[in-house]
C-alpha cells in the first residue's frame, strides 16, 4: 500500500506532454520496462523492455541496457527532453543506472 501512495505522490507533480513526455520505469522481479508517455493523448511514444530480449547480466546492468535502448528510440522519435517518473522507487541503484544510461544517449531530464 505504501508503494501505491508514494507513486501517486510522485505522479501528482509530474505531467508528460508531446514536447516533454514522462519517462516511467517499472522494475519487477524478472523484467525492466521503461516508457515515454504523452499524458495529454494517453499514448506511449517509445518504450524499451527486457521482455522477450536476450539481455544478460545483473538487474542493474539490464537497467543500463534498457536505458541505452530507450535513449536510442527516443532519438529516432525526435524526443530530446523528458520528465523522469520514478514511481514508488527510490532514485538509487537500478533507477539511477537506467536514467544515467538514457542521459548518455542524449535524453535530458
Amino acid at each position: 500500500m505504501k508503494a501505491i501512495f508514494r507513486a501517486k505522490r510522485t505522479r501528482s507533480k509530474i505531467h508528460g506532454t508531446a514536447e516533454r513526455p514522462r519517462l516511467t520505469i517499472n522494475i519487477s522481479n524478472k523484467h525492466i520496462i521503461a516508457q515515454l508517455i504523452d499524458d495529454d493523448k494517453g499514448a506511449t511514444l517509445a518504450y524499451a523492455t527486457t521482455v522477450g530480449s536476450k539481455i544478460k547480466g545483473t538487474k542493474t546492468e539490464k537497467c543500463a541496457q534498457v536505458g541505452t535502448e530507450l535513449g536510442k528510440k527516443a532519438k529516432k522519435a525526435g524526443i530530446s527532453k523528458a520528465v523522469f517518473d520514478r514511481g514508488s522507487l527510490a532514485y538509487a541503484n537500478r533507477a539511477s543506472a537506467l536514467a544515467d544510461a538514457a542521459r548518455k544517449e542524449g535524453l535530458e531530464f
